[in-house]
């Protein structure tokens, strides 16, 4: 067993650090009752967020259920493991389920369609403790950020993470040198499981660390984009060093490009920004060619003149605000989310009117919007249409939500359980009833 997974902490008294945060945990499941708020625990990785909650359970006598990002997190999916668990006990014997999501910043795409969705109604009915986890809480969707209280967890010290280093050299029997572990502390950067899983690399095979066994233990140490980005807009960076940086980033010249553009907006004056532009221009000429020609050699070109040329352009501006990444990317994003929202109403719709998916978008949608937006309440029962769906029609995105939303509450109120009846036998618009059209139970109709 690695030694981070070893040393875990099993009690909140364990966890290093963050101690307001951890005094937060512990009132707010000392107290938890169905009208508790789930928390959101978020800050950068490493740092104890999905431990202190481990510990949190062992320490309430809590069952944990836990989702990760390598589960399938569907609507099916969630509401088959989370939903099915936050509305019954445990069968250990624990007074309470803790339902634990992690990395809910990471619901995105096609293969998590309807998750976050899922999740916001999981809380709303749920009758055990909700713990998510995140690294960016910025990422969180508006529904999950208005249904949970936010707990943050900050970088550690290295002084904190040096008591626990020596703590685990005493326990594996292995003699440290103070400055060696002062050293794993300060590269570390805040991550307690870096920090340990330094140690570990350097003491395996040694009784005694020292300074010299820590040359193949450094942790990864290569320049992140918003490293580079910082470096380009802050002035503090010589050129040679932003090249250096721009050959350890994952990302290729012309994805470079674009995270600096999309800070440009940063510089104060109107001036600075066209310089920059400028600049940019030009190493998209190169950046043109490389793929023209398929030369890779120019790219080199293409680095030289976008980095040196914004930094002068900044001229040690530095951003003000958050790096973020390209807007062009945030509108793809959108773009693709609104036809994988059309590509399974179309499917949803073909299998309950029995019309051809083709033959739907072509001939059908226009019809289909226009009935929508007549009678949206109705069509939203008939058509169990949620507020993405909704909105394809009606292009209002409030609205859209509004609607829905109080669809299910009326639904909700309708059952003594508070759960919504899931059932493909619907009674159609009122509009349709009214055009004296006889149909079947649980048969849909467009006209």
């Amino acid at each position: 067993m690695d030694w981070a997974e070893k040393y875990r902490p099993q009690h909140l008294q364990d966890v290093v650090g963050n101690a307001a945060a951890v005094r937060q945990l512990y009132d707010w499941a000392r107290d938890w009752s169905r009208e508790k708020r789930p928390l959101i625990l978020y800050g950068k990785p490493g740092i104890g967020k999905t431990s202190a909650a481990h510990a949190l359970a062992n320490d309430m006598n809590w069952e944990v259920v836990e989702l990760n990002a390598s589960d399938q997190r569907t609507r099916p999916a969630l509401e088959r493991v989370a939903g099915s668990s936050s509305m019954t006990g445990s069968l250990s014997g624990a007074s309470h389920k803790l339902i634990l999501l992690d990395e809910a910043d990471n619901l995105h795409g096609q293969a998590d369609r309807g998750g976050a969705k899922a999740i916001v109604e999981i809380i709303a009915a749920s009758q055990q403790p909700i713990i998510l986890i995140a690294n960016d809480y910025y990422a969180l969707s508006k529904d999950l950020k208005a249904v949970t209280e936010p707990v943050q967890f900050r970088a550690l010290q290295a002084r904190s993470i040096v008591p626990r280093l020596r703590h685990i050299c005493a326990a594996e029997g292995v003699m440290c040198d103070p400055a060696a572990l002062d050293e794993i502390a300060g590269r570390a950067g805040g991550d307690m499981r870096a920090a340990v899983n330094m140690l570990y690399a350097a003491a395996i095979g040694n009784e005694r660390l020292e300074m010299g066994d820590l040359r193949t233990s450094a942790k990864d140490e290569r320049s992140t984009i918003f490293e580079l980005v910082g470096g380009v807009f802050s002035g503090r960076r010589d050129d040679a060093e932003l090249l250096r940086m721009a050959m350890e980033v994952e990302d290729t010249p012309d994805t470079i490009e674009q995270w600096l553009e999309g800070s440009l907006s940063h510089l104060p004056d109107l001036e600075s920004r066209a310089r920059g532009y400028a600049c940019l221009s030009r190493a998209d000429e190169y950046i043109g060619r490389t793929f023209r020609r398929q030369y890779y050699t120019l790219w080199r070109y293409a680095s030289a003149i976008m980095l040196i040329g914004v930094a002068d352009a900044a001229g040690g501006h530095g951003v003000r605000g958050r790096i973020m990444p390209p807007a062009r990317w945030r509108k793809m994003g959108a773009s693709k989310k609104q036809k994988a929202v059309r590509a399974g109403l179309t499917r949803k719709l073909s299998e309950m009117t029995h019309i051809p998916e083709n033959a739907l978008r072509e001939d059908f949608f226009t019809a289909i919007s226009i009935l929508v937006e007549q009678d949206p309440e109705g069509y939203v029962r008939a058509f169990n249409l949620d507020a993405d769906e909704l909105n394809l029609f009606i292009l209002d995105k409030a609205r859209a939500t509004k609607i829905v939303k109080g669809v299910v509450k009326e639904e909700k109120a309708k059952k003594p359980s508070g759960r919504v009846r899931k059932t493909k036998e619907i009674d159609p618009p009122a509009e349709t009833a009214e055009k004296g059209q006889d149909l079947p139970p649980g048969q849909a109709t467009l006209f």
